[in-house]
């Protein structure tokens, strides 16, 4: 999958606020994800990323 920034992706594990949908904000060796239900930001390996992911949303231009 190609992922840029903006896109919407959705991972196999939810956060605990009950979202599973996470934002992209950084893209690289690492990627930087915010949290689409309450805004929390983490870093994770790309590797773990596109693992986990079940969905891909790309941004609209």
């Amino acid at each position: 999958m190609n992922y840029e920034v903006g896109d919407i992706v959705k991972l196999k594990k939810q956060h605990p606020c009950g979202s599973q949908e996470w934002e992209i904000l950084r893209v690289g060796a690492d990627f930087r994800l915010k949290c689409m239900g309450c805004g929390h930001q983490i870093m994770i390996a790309r590797k773990l990323v596109e693992k986990n992911t079940r969905d891909l949303k790309k941004k609209l231009d």
